[in-house]
C-alpha cells in the first residue's frame, strides 16, 4: 500500500470563504480582470466562451456578457457596450436551440419550438444536461436585462426578454420539473422566474411570479428533507450535499432579495441553522448524496453571507474551493462564465459577514474554541474537530461510528428516545446525551457519552451498563488536519485515553476498508463503493457499505463503578489524563484535571431528560 508522502491535500476544501476581500474595490479588480480576459478572447463572431469549454457551455458566454455589462454599470469603460452587444447577438444567433435535442428523456411536449440551452452543443451528446443549462442560461438572460439600460438597444433587448421568457416556458411547461432531483437547479429556476418576471408587461409578469411560488411551494418545499431536526430541499436524491447544500442557500437569498416574501426566508435561515450544525468551527464538513467533499466556492458566498447575517452566526468560515473564489475558472485559470450569475449578485448584495459564532445551544452542534463536535440524525458525532484535526466516525463489521464495541456490536444506534442536555458553566460547553441501545444479547442499555470542552481540548466520557467480554470504545478515524490555508489528510491526532489506546488500521487493503495512511481520499473511496458511476452515484450510500477502517480504540478506564463500563478520552493537547470516577448516590461523577461533572442516572428527572451538573477544576 502506497502512503501518504508528501502530504495529499484536499483538492475543494480549502480557505474559508470570508477570508476573502469582498469590499467594492475588491469586486472591482475582479470585474477589471475578467475584462481584460474578455477582451482579449472576443472573437470577430461575438464568442466569450473559453476555448476549453465543452460541457456545461450552453450559457458561458452570456454570463461573461453579464459581467462585462456590470462592470460597464460601474466603470463606464467605454470598450464594453460594443462587446456587449456583440456578444449578445452571438447568443442570440448561436446558443440558443428550438429543436428537441435527439435523446432529451424528460420531455412533456415535443417539437414546442421553445427555446432552451444546451449542456454540450453536439445533438444527442449529453442532453441529460439540458434542462439545468436552460435555468443557468435563464439566470444570465435575467442579469443581463437587469443591466441592459443605456447599454442594450430596444430591439435586442426585446428579442432577449422574448427569449428569457421562451426559457421558462420551456422549464415549466415542455419538460418535467427538476428531473434530476437537484433542490439547487430548482430553486435557481423559480428565481429565474422571479427575476424575469419583473421584465414582462404586468399580467404576464403576474402571472409568471406566482407560477414561480407556487412551484416552489410545491414541487420544493413540500418534498424537504429532514435530517437532525431540519426540513431541507432535497438533493440528488439527499437531505443536503455539502456542495450543492451552500448553493441552494445562495437560490433562496436571492429569492428573498428580489420577492420579499417570508417563505424563501424562513426556509433560508432553517437550512443557514443545519449548515452551522454540520459544519466544524475551522470549516470542515463532509458528506453529501452527489459530493462528499467537493466545495463550492463564490456560488456559496451569497447564501452563507447573507443568511449568516440574519441568524447570527459566522457561516463564512465555510471552506470552500478558492481555486473558483471569484467566479468558474479553467484548468488554465482563465475565466469560465459557467455560474457568473452568482457573482453578479454577491456583487450587487451589500450585506457584511457576520464574524462570530451564535452562542445558542443547539441540539446538533458542540462548539467553543478550536473544538467542535457535529452530530447525525441519531446524535451520534459525525464529525469531531480538535487541536486542528477531524475525525470522522470509524467502521468496524460495516458498522459507522463512534461508540462502545463488544464481540464486534458497535452501540450507537438508538432503540428508542435519544435524549440531549446541554450545560455551560466556568468557561466550559458540555452536551450529554442518553441514548438506549439494543446488543445482540437483546439486553436494553443506555448509553451516556459526556462532551466536554473548554474550547482547546475535548473531553469524551462514554458509560454503559457492564458488557460482556473485552469492549472498547470505537472513537474516530482521524482523518484530516488543517494546514494553513489548506485541509490535507491525515492519520494521526493528539488523543490520550484513561485506559489503553490503539490506532488500528484494516488487514487488507480491499475496496471496503479504508486506511488512513493510504492517498485514496474519503471521497474516492465512497464513489468506489457506490452503485453508479461517479458524478452519479450517492457516496454517502457506498460509504455505508466500508466494512472496516483506521479507528481509534480505547479501553476502559480503571476505577469505574463495578456495574458500568466508562470509556475517557480527551482530544487535542497531551499530556497527564487521570481522570477518577464514583457512584455517588445521585449519578456517575467524573473528575479530571479540568472539570468535575456528575451525570445523573440513565432514567433522568421526572420527565425523563438527562441530568448533569458540572464545574470548572
Amino acid at each position: 500500500m502506497h502512503l501518504t508522502s508528501p502530504p495529499v491535500h484536499l483538492t475543494h476544501q480549502r480557505g474559508p470563504l470570508h477570508d476573502l476581500p469582498d469590499s467594492p474595490e475588491a469586486y472591482d479588480a475582479v470585474l477589471a480582470d475578467v475584462v481584460e480576459q474578455a477582451l482579449a478572447r472576443l472573437t470577430p463572431e461575438g464568442n466569450l466562451e473559453h476555448p476549453d469549454c465543452v460541457d456545461d457551455i450552453g450559457d458561458t458566454s452570456l454570463g461573461i456578457t453579464s459581467l462585462l455589462a456590470l462592470a460597464w454599470q460601474r466603470g463606464k469603460d467605454p470598450r464594453l457596450p460594443e462587446a456587449v452587444r456583440c456578444s449578445l447577438a452571438f447568443h442570440l444567433r448561436e446558443r440558443v436551440y428550438v429543436d428537441d435535442n435527439p435523446g432529451y428523456p424528460n420531455l412533456t411536449v415535443r417539437g414546442s419550438g421553445l427555446p432552451y440551452a444546451r449542456y454540450t452543443l453536439a445533438s444527442g451528446a449529453h442532453p441529460i444536461g439540458d434542462w439545468p443549462s436552460t435555468v443557468w442560461a435563464l439566470l444570465q438572460t435575467v442579469n443581463v436585462l437587469d443591466l441592459a439600460e443605456g447599454l442594450v438597444e430596444d430591439e435586442q433587448r426585446a428579442e432577449l426578454v422574448e427569449v428569457a421568457h421562451g426559457y421558462w416556458s420551456w422549464l415549466t411547461e415542455a419538460t418535467f420539473f427538476n428531473p434530476q432531483e437537484a433542490g439547487n437547479q430548482a430553486i435557481g429556476c423559480v428565481v429565474g422566474g422571479l427575476m424575469l418576471a419583473r421584465h414582462l408587461p404586468p399580467g404576464q409578469g403576474e402571472q409568471v411570479r406566482s407560477r414561480a411560488i407556487a412551484l416552489y411551494a410545491d414541487k420544493i418545499r413540500a418534498h424537504r428533507v429532514a435530517d437532525r431536526g431540519a426540513l431541507l430541499p432535497p438533493e440528488h436524491g439527499g437531505a443536503y450535499d455539502n456542495n450543492y447544500g451552500p448553493i441552494s442557500l445562495s437560490f433562496l437569498a436571492q429569492a428573498h432579495r428580489i420577492s420579499g416574501e417570508e417563505i424563501f426566508a424562513e426556509d433560508g435561515d432553517a437550512l443557514a441553522r443545519y449548515i452551522d450544525a454540520r459544519l466544524t468551527g475551522g470549516g470542515f464538513d463532509n458528506g453529501g448524496p452527489r459530493y462528499s467533499e467537493q466545495h463550492s466556492g463564490f456560488e456559496s458566498v451569497l447564501g452563507l453571507r447573507y443568511f449568516g447575517a440574519r441568524i447570527g452566526s459566522d457561516l463564512g468560515r465555510y471552506r470552500g474551493d478558492t481555486r473558483w473564489g471569484r467566479h468558474a475558472v479553467k484548468a488554465d485559470g482563465g475565466v469560465d462564465g459557467h455560474f457568473a450569475w452568482m457573482l453578479v449578485w454577491q456583487i450587487q448584495d451589500s450585506t457584511r459577514w457576520h464574524r462570530t459564532p451564535s452562542t445558542t445551544p443547539t441540539r446538533h452542534q458542540l462548539r467553543a474554541g478550536t473544538v467542535s463536535v457535529a452530530f447525525d440524525d441519531r446524535m451520534t458525532p459525525s464529525l469531531v474537530e480538535a487541536a486542528g484535526t477531524y475525525y470522522l466516525p470509524a467502521a468496524v463489521n460495516r458498522q459507522h461510528g463512534f461508540g462502545p464495541v463488544t464481540d464486534g456490536f458497535l452501540f450507537c444506534r438508538p432503540m428508542g428516545e435519544v435524549r440531549v442536555r446541554d450545560v455551560r458553566a466556568d468557561g466550559l460547553a458540555a452536551k450529554l446525551v442518553t441514548k438506549p441501545v439494543v446488543g445482540r444479547d437483546h439486553v436494553l442499555r443506555h448509553v451516556r457519552s459526556l462532551y466536554v470542552t473548554d474550547g482547546t481540548s475535548l473531553w469524551t466520557t462514554v458509560a454503559v451498563e457492564r458488557l460482556p467480554g473485552t469492549p472498547y470504545l470505537l472513537a474516530g478515524l482521524p482523518y484530516a488536519a488543517d494546514d494553513g490555508d489548506r485541509v490535507r489528510r491525515t492519520a494521526q491526532g493528539q488523543v490520550t485515553s484513561a485506559g489503553e489506546l490503539r490506532l488500528t488500521h484494516p488487514e487488507s487493503d480491499g475496496v471496503d476498508q479504508f486506511d488512513a495512511r493510504a492517498e485514496r481520499t474519503q471521497q474516492e473511496a465512497a464513489f468506489a463503493l457506490a452503485a453508479d458511476p461517479r458524478g452519479y452515484g450517492n457516496p454517502d450510500e457506498g460509504w455505508r457499505h466500508l466494512v472496516s477502517s483506521t479507528a481509534l480504540e480505547a479501553g476502559p478506564a480503571p476505577g469505574a463503578p463495578e456495574d458500568l463500563h466508562v470509556f475517557a478520552v480527551r482530544y487535542g493537547p497531551t499530556g497527564g489524563f487521570a481522570p477518577t470516577f464514583a457512584y455517588d448516590g445521585s449519578g456517575l461523577a467524573v473528575r479530571t484535571e479540568a472539570f468535575t461533572a456528575v451525570i445523573g442516572e440513565a432514567a433522568g428527572d421526572a420527565h425523563g431528560e438527562p441530568e448533569l451538573t458540572l464545574r470548572a477544576e
